[in-house]
């Protein structure tokens, strides 16, 4: 059984793979806060800007098989055609709920398989793309993959210790919310002191799309 918050077909806007088409498949629950505004300021992770609660989102629902999940989530791709079809498996915390079931499934489809994860949770071999967000100090065991996208600043991350990981890009993104202009600021200024790291901008939020 796979519980999902939503389904949705739009642009990637961030990272990497920013402008690409993509459907994104938001998993519900997370394993670094519950989603509850009461127990944000107790949680590992407190500055998360994302809906992961319940199964009550576009396309959303409790799917009992790969095959029924993925076929929701082709339903959204707006062509029969496999060309450059992609999934972006997000969350909350996807590996909770990911699965080599389901990564098959989706490469029977024709699907490349993304995943944004928080990098507590080992990633199941067949995921195509790997994008890895620290969150404080939270031990993290996902220290390779394609982009590492750090949420800056932020209490408990040095990004000088990121360095020694293997991943391809090093993004910086401007923490959201009421110091956004201070956050992209200190952000630009960061990559600017730091020309191993890329600022990284969340596009789908400037030019109005999810």
């Amino acid at each position: 059984m796979y519980s999902v918050k939503e389904i949705f077909y739009t642009i990637q806007g961030e990272g990497a793979q920013s402008g690409r088409a993509a459907v994104f498949c938001r998993f519900a629950g997370c394993n670094l806060w519950s989603g509850r505004e009461a127990d944000r300021l107790s949680a590992d992770c407190q500055f998360c800007d994302t809906d992961f609660v319940g199964t009550d989102g576009v396309n959303g629902g409790k799917f009992v098989s790969p095959e029924a999940l993925v076929d929701r989530v082709e339903s959204q791709w707006p062509s029969p055609n496999r060309v450059r079809r992609y999934v972006v498996c997000t969350g909350g915390e996807p590996l909770l709920q990911l699965d080599h079931n389901l990564i098959r499934e989706f490469h029977n489809r024709g699907f490349e398989v993304a995943v944004e994860t928080n990098g507590t949770i080992p990633v199941p071999k067949g995921v195509d793309w790997v994008c890895v967000s620290p969150k404080g100090a939270v031990p993290v065991q996902v220290k390779q993959g394609n982009e590492l996208k750090l949420v800056y600043p932020q209490t408990g991350n040095d990004p000088a210790q990121f360095l020694s990981w293997n991943f391809d890009h090093y993004f910086i993104q401007p923490k959201d919310g009421p110091d956004i202009v201070l956050n992209t600021e200190l952000s630009i200024q960061f990559c600017k002191e730091n020309p191993s790291w890329r600022l990284g901008l969340q596009i789908h939020k400037m030019i109005g799309v999810p």
